[in-house]
Parts: structure tokens; sequence; C-alpha cells
């Protein structure tokens, strides 16, 4: 029998809890070749099959269901006996500089693995004009200098309250939001650019609420009290109570990126964070 390797270990515990090998990648943000391989090196140590494959996922053995306890206790003790030894270590703090309006669940994944595996830190989280050790910013504000990591492109659509009228058209026009009841979220680049495209065609919008953040504006959406133009992005672009909309006459769209100017363990730390 081989040694038990504590991250096959966690990568199982992620599949028996998640009940599938994708839904185990996306809580260890690793890909699912690498849970499968792990798993496959756990089987041949302890010399059971640990799981078998089903339409809806992975079923746990008789096996799986034995070790499980006694996995979860082992990564319990490891994980305790490494805060031990923290104790007293000086924290490197490492300031980072983040654009407005990109969203809290997107961040706080990215944000997460980060602090995971860069225990050594303390994160301070700055508006992107503050001196900071790197920057996830819009690639228009990329100063001299500065090296740069693309990490997402998204486009700025409309949200709009599910069963709201304009939810029958496949794209709107400058002329749909005349008049519309709108959630207007500032500072934010689109938005700002929308509101000029509309003072010069001689529209105006029905501004009902005005806010900071994008969840905010989701909720506000989502009540029905007006639409909102918004990044379209995975983690809410499927919410059931909105739906979202692109602008024909007048398509927006931002690229982000991680910028830095002087490099460091921890800033290739995060550069490899955002590549995965």
């Amino acid at each position: 029998m081989g040694k038990l390797d504590l991250r096959a270990l966690r990568y199982f515990v992620a599949v028996k809890e998640t009940g599938s090998i994708s839904g185990a990648a996306r809580r260890c943000y690793v890909a699912q070749p690498s849970i499968s391989s792990s798993l496959k090196q756990l089987e041949e140590t302890v010399g059971k099959s640990l799981f078998s494959r089903h339409t809806r996922g992975m079923k746990a053995t008789e096996a799986a269901e034995q070790l499980y306890p006694l996995a979860k206790q082992l990564l319990g003790q490891a994980s305790a006996i490494e805060e031990l030894f923290k104790t007293g270590r000086q924290k490197l703090p490492f300031r980072l500089g983040v654009v407005r309006g990109l969203g809290v669940q997107r961040m706080s994944r990215i944000l997460q693995k980060f602090t995971s595996e860069n225990p050594d830190i303390e994160l301070t989280l700055v508006p992107p004009e503050e001196d900071c050790d790197a920057r996830i910013i819009n690639e228009t504000m990329l100063q001299n200098r500065e090296q740069m990591q693309f990490m997402w492109q998204e486009a700025f659509q409309i949200a709009i309250p599910a069963g709201h009228p304009l939810t029958l058209k496949s794209r709107l026009n400058l002329a749909d939001l005349d008049g519309l009841a709108f959630i207007q979220r500032m500072p934010c680049e689109g938005g700002l650019a929308l509101q000029n495209k509309l003072n010069a065609a001689g529209l105006k919008l029905d501004v009902r609420a005005r806010i900071q953040t994008i969840e905010y504006a989701i909720g506000l959406v989502k009540a029905g009290v007006g639409c909102a133009l918004l990044p379209n992005y995975k983690e809410i672009a499927n919410e059931a109570e909105m739906q979202f909309r692109q602008i024909t006459d007048e398509p927006f769209s931002r690229r982000i990126v991680l910028a830095w100017q002087q490099n460091s363990d921890i800033v290739s730390s995060l550069i490899e964070i955002v590549q995965s």
C-alpha cells in the first residue's frame, strides 16, 4: 500500500460531498483531470473502488463511506497542525487594487484561492487608484510600466425583471430605453457611456434608484423596481427573476486585467490563479 496523500483525500472528500467530479473541481479550483487522477491514485493506495459513475454523478461505494469520516478527521488534524505553527508568524502585507463592479461571487472565488495558497499574507483590498502591489482593473486603466494578464471580457447588457414587456424582444435599441424605469449604478463606465448616447439621441431614462454595487442593482431588478445596465457574467446570467438583453445600437463591453509593476512570488501566485 502506498502513502496516503492529503491532497487526494481532500479531493475525495470534495467528490463525496458534491456528488460529482465537476463539482469537486469547482470547489477545489482545479481541473477535472486532476481530481480524477488523484482519485485513481487514492483507490490504488487503499486497494478499493471508491465511487461508481451513474447518470447523476458519482455514487460512493461502501469503502468510500468507511473512508469518509476518517478522511475528514485526518484533514482536520492536518489543518490544525498548520494553524498551530502559524501562530506568531509575521504576516506579509499585500495591497490589491480592485475596480468597482466585478461582482462579489466571482471575486470571492479568486480571493479565497489566493489567500488559501498564500496563508502568510495580510490581504487588503483598496481602490485601484491607491498604492498597491497589484490591481484588477479595466484594461483602459493600465499605466506606463505596468505588465498585465488578461482575465475576462464581459458585455454590459440590460438586466430586465422577469415578466417585463422588454423580455419579449431578443435585442433592444436605444429607443426602447426612453422613459424606462431604471436602476442607475454609478460609478460605472458602461452606464456613463450609455447615458452619453441617450443624451445625444434626446432620450431619457426614468431613474428610480441610484446605487453603487452590482449586488444591490441585481436585487432591485429582481424586485421589479426597474431595469439596469450590468456586466453579464455567468454567475448572474441564469438568474430566474431577470433576463439580459443586448443593446443593438451601441454594444458596451470591457476587458478586465490583472496589472502589476514589480513581480514577486505572491504576485506570481495571483497570476497563476487568474490564468487557471
